[in-house]
C-alpha cells in the first residue's frame, strides 16, 4: 500500500490480483447473493483505495484494513436498504402507525431474550445494555473482534425475525 500511494500502478495490480477473489466473494456473502452488486462494491473499494491511499493505516495488517473497509461498505448498504425498505413501506401502506404497540416491545424483546441462548443473551446485554465496545467484549467473550462483530450481525438478524411485527417494513 505504501508503494500505492506512491503511485506505483503495478503494486495496485499486485493487491487486485490478491484480494479481488476474495473480496468479492465475502461481497456476494453479505450482498444477498447478488452477483452485480459484489463487483459494484469491489469497484468502488478500489476505487476508493486508488483516490485515498493515505487512508490504509501501516499499523495494520492490509488484509484486515481491507476487509474492514468492505465490511463498512456492507453496514453502510445494510443501513441504505433499510432505509429504503422503511420508505417503500411507508408510501406504499397506510397501515404504518408510529405508536404501534412500543410499549408491549420492552416485554416481547425481553421474553424473546430470555428465550434466545445464553451466548446470544449475554452478547446483547454485553452491547446494547452496557454499551460496551467490540474490544472489551472480545476480551470478555475471549474471542476476536471479528468474531464479535459476527455475532452481533447474526444476532441482530434473529430479532428482526422474531420481532418483525414491531418493524412493518419487515411484514
Amino acid at each position: 500500500m505504501r508503494r500505492v500511494h506512491n503511485g506505483d500502478e503495478r503494486a495496485l495490480t499486485v493487491i487486485y490480483s490478491r484480494y479481488s477473489k476474495k473480496i468479492v466473494r465475502y461481497f456476494y456473502r453479505m450482498l444477498w447473493k447478488d452477483e452485480a452488486k459484489a463487483q459494484d462494491f469491489l469497484h468502488d473499494l478500489f476505487v476508493k483505495i486508488i483516490e485515498k491511499p493515505q487512508q490504509f493505516d501501516a499499523d495494520r495488517k492490509f488484509s484486515t484494513w481491507i476487509y474492514s473497509a468492505a465490511f463498512n461498505m456492507c453496514k453502510n448498504e445494510y443501513r441504505n436498504q433499510n432505509l429504503r425498505q422503511s420508505a417503500k413501506t411507508i408510501i406504499e401502506t397506510d397501515s404504518y402507525q408510529p405508536d404501534m404497540d412500543h410499549k408491549n416491545f420492552q416485554s416481547v424483546l425481553l421474553n424473546v431474550l430470555n428465550h434466545a441462548d445464553e451466548n446470544d443473551r449475554n452478547l446483547f446485554i454485553l452491547k446494547y445494555e452496557l454499551d460496551l465496545s467490540l474490544s472489551e467484549i472480545a476480551s470478555i467473550m475471549d474471542c476476536p473482534e471479528g468474531t464479535v462483530k459476527s455475532r452481533i450481525f447474526y444476532l441482530k438478524k434473529k430479532l428482526v425475525l422474531q420481532l418483525q411485527a414491531y418493524n412493518p417494513a419487515i411484514n
